[in-house]
């Protein structure tokens, strides 16, 4: 088979093809994902100004979650949107909330109560599921460095 200087063969474009196509698989296909077994979650969520400790949570789609949120200066509230849930925490007196994480998906979770100046910064995430963009990106970057060791082999 001749080749050109510089140009790729046509095994290089055919293992090229391929390695796009099995890429895009990884990044675009469904995957049959076994369910989690729900369980219960008891989260504690501490506020201060202006920020929550953790900033994002993960939880599993049918878990039940309980967060107590405990502020350690000021009144502080916990707003989770999608859910439309709140609670309200004082120094010394926790504020609690329990629900089922029913939707998959990221949710953002803010204070509810004015707080200081940069209340409207204090966010966190609620993550409910398995993290599949990052399942994807791992697929994707092995499928793509193989088709490349392969492309590239005896170049």
């Amino acid at each position: 088979m001749r080749k050109l200087p510089g140009l790729l063969s046509r095994r290089q474009w055919l293992a090229s093809g391929i390695t796009l196509a099995l890429v895009l698989v990884a990044l675009l296909a469904p995957l049959p994902l076994m369910a989690a077994t729900p369980q219960e979650h008891r989260l504690s969520l501490t506020a201060s100004q202006w920020n929550f400790a953790p900033g994002t949570v993960r939880v599993n789609r049918g878990d039940t979650v309980t967060i107590e949120l405990e502020s350690v200066d000021v009144v502080h509230g916990l707003y989770i949107d999608g859910y439309e849930l709140r609670t309200v925490a004082e120094p010394g007196r926790p504020g609690e909330l329990t629900f089922v994480a029913d939707r998959d998906g990221a949710f953002h979770f803010r204070c509810a109560v004015p707080c200081g100046n940069l209340h409207p910064f204090m966010i966190g995430k609620l993550v409910v599921g398995p993290n599949l963009i990052w399942l994807r990106a791992v697929a994707a970057s092995v499928l793509a460095s193989i088709g490349a060791l392969v492309i590239f082999w005896r170049r």
